[in-house]
């Protein structure tokens, strides 16, 4: 981005925030944006009016920590080959981590996709094989479509651990909590999916616009800009930024092989506490699938790490810089909680770069 594009998008952001003549406060909700905003230094362009916070959009850090015991249990089922996206495996549980008990034995492999886990259950078919499937709606259609294959295929020593969960019902519970918001920065490949639409009654009844956005600097300053234009102009909606990957519509394919799999449910989240209709469960035709029934995992009671506050910051109700373990106890060589764990955490980040 050259510094006479940089100036150009400084100046739309300066100019609208003395037209709505109050502080205002923003967020986005992709943990990919938190990195980038971070990595940028795109803070130091916004004009001091404009606070920008973090949101719940890493699907490790809202991942409550109840499952996380449950995933730990899991991995200490003999005989069970336990497949997931590498920042799990450093989140510390309560007494453990899926680190440590692959440490002690477990057998934990990390996979870059779904269908890698499937692999590993065909290639060894006389034990059970068990994806962790956490995530947004950006990776759901895929795991739906490799849960399909294997209901299909018959594979039979295959399952997942379902922690799905859903961008829109989240935003709607910030909205209806503590965090006072004046709009969001909508996450990218998220709105891809889902489209720019799925955000049109949040925006209409909380009055708050919605900008769908790209990752570059250039996309993110603009994203900012317009949320800016539209507060100072009274235009509540969703918008979209990301005009090469975004439509209004979303991805009707994608969004049909997730529900063929999938059904929407009632989600427990990091920080949020239970949300309804805003995880993802499998069908019924599918609940040979399902890990928790397969091996009769207990149900956990909700837990957190004393002296943790992922939680708050996941709501933006605090900054990472603000918690009194950030950078002290808590580090990326020594994570107290996901947020500083995960590559999209906003305490790794700002540990990071800030």
């Amino acid at each position: 981005m050259t510094p006479a594009a940089t100036e150009k998008f400084a100046e739309r952001m300066r100019a609208a925030i003395a037209r709505i003549g109050k502080p205002v406060r923003l967020m986005e909700v992709c943990g990919t944006h938190t990195h980038a905003i971070a990595r940028h230094g795109l803070r130091a362009l916004f004009p001091p009016e404009l606070q920008l916070v973090s949101g719940p959009g890493c699907p490790v850090c809202v991942t409550p920590q109840s499952e996380i015991e449950r995933m730990i249990l899991l991995a200490r089922e003999p005989g069970t080959i336990l497949c997931t996206f590498g920042d799990m495996l450093r989140v510390p549980g309560i007494r453990s981590s899926l680190e440590q008990e692959r440490t002690n034995g477990a057998d934990i492999r990390v996979v870059y996709s779904p269908l890698d886990a499937l692999a590993v259950a065909r290639k060894e078919p006389e034990r059970e094989v068990v994806f962790l499937a956490v995530g947004f709606e950006t990776t759901a259609p895929v795991v739906a479509s490799v849960a399909l294959e294997a209901l299909e295929s018959g594979t039979k020593n295959f399952s997942l651990l379902v922690g799905h969960k859903l961008i829109p019902p989240a935003m709607d519970a910030l909205l209806r909590g503590e965090c006072q918001l004046d709009g969001f920065l909508t996450p990218g490949h998220v709105s891809v999916v889902i489209g720019s639409q799925a955000y049109d009654d949040l925006a209409r009844e909380f009055r708050v616009p919605c900008v769908a956005t790209g990752f570059e600097p250039a996309d993110i300053l603009e994203g900012v800009a317009m949320l800016l234009e539209s507060i100072a102009e009274c235009r509540s909606g969703s918008f979209i930024q990301y005009r090469s990957a975004v439509r209004p519509e979303g991805n009707p394919q994608a969004r049909e092989v997730m529900f063929r799999a999938f059904r929407k449910a009632g989600s427990e989240w990091r920080g949020l506490g239970s949300i309804p209709g805003s995880g993802l469960k499998l069908k019924r035709d599918l609940a040979s699938l399902d890990a928790a029934q397969r091996f009769s995992l207990p149900e956990v009671a909700p837990v957190e790490i004393p002296g943790c506050r992922c939680g708050d910051v996941l709501r933006g109700l605090l900054s990472p810089a603000d918690c009194p373990l950030f950078g002290n106890a808590c580090t990326p060589r020594t994570p107290v909680g996901p947020c500083m764990v995960s590559s999209e955490g906003s305490c790794a980040a700002r540990y990071k770069y800030e």
